[in-house]
């Protein structure tokens, strides 16, 4: 990018953003305003995409609804976002997981999950 937009959004950027990447199941805590009020509503589910970099960067989350495929995307570093917590990390074999959608049921939702790793002595 331009190191003139990067120094000019480099105060918009959030440092308090926990590593994840795709594949990942996470919780993305959003601000919701409702008139006068404002409250926080939480999207849970899987990474399938991370585009962009810098202060365009954003993030796609996809789960299962009452039966149906919902998806959103998610600007990494907007004002909107209260805070993303990762709930468990994966092993992912590509750079998107668009292939999900195509899958029904549990399979929908399987990503093989990290697993520790024990020394054997």
């Amino acid at each position: 990018m331009n190191p003139i937009i990067n120094e000019v959004t480099a105060s918009q950027l959030k440092e308090d953003i926990p590593s994840f990447k795709v594949g990942d199941g996470i919780k993305v805590h959003t601000k919701v305003r409702e008139g006068d009020k404002e409250r926080i509503q939480v999207f849970a589910g899987i990474v399938i995409a991370r585009k962009g970099g810098g202060i365009n960067e954003s993030f796609t989350v996809r789960r299962i609804s009452y039966g149906e495929g919902v998806e959103r995307v998610f600007p990494l570093h907007s004002p909107n976002i209260a805070k993303i917590e990762v709930d468990r990390e994966s092993v992912p074999m590509r750079a998107r997981l668009y292939y999900i959608r195509d899958r029904k049921g549990k399979a929908a939702m399987a990503i093989k999950a990290k697993r520790n790793e024990v020394a054997k002595a």
